[in-house]
């Protein structure tokens, strides 16, 4: 079984979303068994809230179901369990290093644009503030991303 976590600053949009995108194709790919995906924050600021309204209307509008919690990244337990460590912008990197003072975990964290196959983006851009095309230009990295890491992970043989 192959685990993979997603990783934004408070586990509400970003991250929650790009759970729920990879979950979506797992489950149509059949591979369920095969893929376990969760999502988690760098902060604790919204520990336990669902995500953000805005980003569940966003993503139940193109069929993705966002049903998580937020929690925070938990070291070094998250490192351990974990296979692929996605982080969405440069920061969530640097923290996530952070967290990894020995640096054995380096190899494990990656960040999601590294997936795009078409976008060119090289972070996904925190919608929070901004307004609805923000949450809409997420998803179509996050849609773009998941596409990337599913042939990714198809390409290493699960």
């Amino acid at each position: 079984m192959k685990r993979i976590v997603f990783v934004c600053l408070g586990n509400i949009c970003r991250s929650p979303a790009a759970e729920g995108v990879m979950q979506s194709m797992v489950e149509k790919a059949g591979l369920a068994d095969a893929i376990k995906i969760d999502s988690a924050g760098t902060s604790g600021w919204h520990i336990g809230e669902k995500a953000d309204r805005r980003m569940r209307q966003t993503a139940e509008n193109r069929g993705y179901s966002l049903t998580s919690r937020s929690r925070q990244f938990q070291s070094p337990v998250d490192f351990e369990t974990f296979d692929l460590i996605v982080a969405m912008d440069d920061d969530n990197v640097r923290d996530l290093k952070s967290l990894d003072r020995s640096g054995s975990f380096a190899h494990k964290i990656v960040k999601m644009t590294d997936f795009c196959q078409n976008c060119r983006e090289t972070e996904v851009p925190d919608p929070y503030y901004g307004g609805a095309q923000g949450f809409e230009h997420v998803l179509d990295l996050l849609e773009d991303a998941c596409t990337g890491l599913m042939e990714h992970l198809k390409n290493a043989k699960l």
